[in-house]
């Protein structure tokens, strides 16, 4: 069996090479065989002429089409970048469920930068995967700086995100300085400046004046 498989392979290499030396053979000799064919009133040089003519129309096609490849390279880039974040976003939103479904994990993330209770921490852990999803939505394009301040007006109206942001905002600050990217630094910049502007315009909605009480 493996002697019928190298076999073929030889066969299969040597018909490669045939084809390989038969193109290579016939185009060196086209020109003489169009030479033997040609009337002798054939205008070669006019021939040239229209010859370099489709060249150029060759080098446009060309053109064209490596073009059409870095577009298709550039959108299959963007396709896989979306897919990454899309999949960081599922585990990252998995795990925050997970840490909400026992007190004890809760010790696994970083403690608070202020004495809180564990149910406020909680509310915390969710809001910051609330403003994590906003930054990968602005980081891909999804949300621009326009709609990104409307979002974060409506969200900073309320106590917990405040006590998030005034918790969370230094890490989220050094870990956007620590990754280079200006994009991302132009996210944790437009969070400061909504924050401090609604600081700025008075006391947030508490957590228990949310809802009211039903009838």
């Amino acid at each position: 069996m493996a002697e019928n498989l190298r076999l073929r392979r030889i066969r299969r290499a040597l018909g490669w090479g045939g084809a390989l030396v038969a193109f290579a053979g016939g185009v060196a000799i086209t020109p003489f065989v169009l030479n033997l064919i040609a009337p002798s009133t054939l205008d070669w040089n006019r021939l040239s002429d229209i010859s370099q003519s489709y060249g150029a129309v060759s080098l446009v096609i060309s053109a064209a089409a490596l073009l059409g490849v870095v577009t298709s390279i550039a959108f299959q880039a963007k396709q896989a970048r979306l897919e990454g974040e899309q999949t960081f976003r599922a585990a990252h939103r998995e795990l925050t469920m997970l840490t909400l479904t026992d007190s004890a994990l809760l010790r696994c993330w970083e403690p608070p930068r202020t004495p809180m209770t564990e149910a406020r921490w909680k509310q915390l852990i969710v809001t910051n995967l609330i403003v994590s999803m906003w930054a990968s939505d602005h980081h891909l394009g999804r949300l621009n700086d326009n709609a990104l301040r409307v979002v974060l007006g409506a969200h900073f109206r309320g106590e917990v995100a405040r006590v998030h942001w005034d918790n969370s905002g230094p890490m989220w600050r050094d870990h956007m300085a620590a990754l280079e990217d200006p994009r991302r630094l132009h996210f944790v910049e437009l969070v400061d400046e909504v924050y401090r502007h609604a600081v700025e315009t008075g006391p947030p909605v508490l957590d228990r004046e949310f809802f009211t009480e039903a009838d």
